[in-house]
């Protein structure tokens, strides 16, 4: 995750489709993008959109997401050769004269821009592990909601992004079965916030962000996406990211080693975040950007969903399950 990338998926919600325009078509599109992205042409890039794009994405966010790109990245120096993606769109790795990014696209059959989205540059070649061996535990105590979770767009908003594809998002429920009291117009009458935040598994912490602030509900940080978080390193190829800590909470630094259970921190609200929740994935590099997504099993997890409980081992939560490790 990268500040950009979550101004994008914050704004851009269309879902991509395949269609069967070829790559020239798309390179020639993305030209196009490119040269009225860098002389600011905001109007110009929307008339590339076709209709559902342009209400999905409005000439204000149409600015608000490319000044982002302008402010943190600068030019758009170049375009390299352009890949398509199984049922997906065509990703091009775009040269910015502050760094790298893929730019993925999707056309109609009319050669309009009908998605479009830039995520971290895919620097890794190392595939990710098809099945983690650490054993994971729940980073929490209590019951919480899965709000994003499982292996599909309509579970996960997370899942287009490579290293994020089979994160979750939790949320803590009190005793009453939700998730804050009275109209949540503070952090603190969020059940989850406060809350301790585990670590899944024995490792070493290979990075640890704190001092950024806690937003206040309906308000997020996309210049800090992830927050105060801890990066865990399980295994060469196994890496534990929990992101969205309260500020001050921390209680371990970079270079500590942690067992399974250790209390990290306290859950927060910090960074691209609109409520207090867990942000939690499991990647298969130590540098973020480059990591693909391992999909997570936990040892043990008592699922309540449709007033039933159950108790799983060996399990994957997924979205509207209530989980707790006990």
């Amino acid at each position: 995750m990268v500040k950009l990338i979550q101004v994008a998926l914050a704004l851009l919600t269309v879902v991509f489709a395949a269609n069967a325009q070829d790559i020239t078509a798309h390179r020639e599109v993305a030209q196009k993008l490119m040269d009225r992205i860098n002389v600011a042409d905001y109007p110009g890039i929307e008339a590339l959109f076709n209709a559902e794009m342009a209400k999905e994405l409005p000439l204000d966010k149409t600015k608000s997401v490319f000044e982002g790109v302008a402010q943190q990245y600068g030019k758009l120096q170049k375009l390299d050769q352009g890949q398509r993606l199984a049922g997906m769109a065509v990703v091009f790795p775009a040269h910015f004269a502050g760094g790298m990014l893929d730019l993925q696209l999707a056309l109609d059959p009319e050669g309009k821009i009908t998605g479009l989205f830039f995520k971290t540059h895919s620097g890794s070649t190392k595939p990710a592990p098809e099945r983690h061996q650490t054993e994971l535990s729940l980073p929490f105590r209590g019951h919480w909601l899965v709000v994003w979770g499982g292996d599909t767009r309509a579970l996960n908003y997370h899942h287009d992004t490579p290293n994020q594809r089979f994160a979750f998002d939790l949320i803590g429920v009190g005793d009453d079965g939700k998730t804050h009291r009275g109209e949540g117009a503070k952090n603190e009458d969020y059940y989850a916030f406060g809350r301790e935040v585990l670590a899944p598994a024995d490792g070493k912490v290979i990075e640890a962000i704190e001092g950024v602030r806690d937003n206040a509900p309906g308000s997020m940080n996309p210049y800090s996406a992830l927050g105060n978080c801890v990066v865990i390193q399980h295994r060469e190829d196994e890496v534990s990211l929990l992101a969205h800590l309260k500020q001050g909470s921390s209680k371990v630094k970079a270079g500590d080693t942690v067992k399974r259970g250790q209390v990290l921190g306290l859950c927060g609200n910090s960074g691209n975040s609109s409520e207090p929740h867990i942000h939690y994935h499991l990647q298969h590099s130590p540098i973020i950007q480059d990591g693909l997504g391992i999909k997570c099993v936990f040892q043990k997890v008592v699922v309540t969903k449709n007033e039933k409980t159950e108790t799983h081992t060996n399990y994957s939560p997924v979205k509207g399950e209530i989980i707790s490790p006990d």
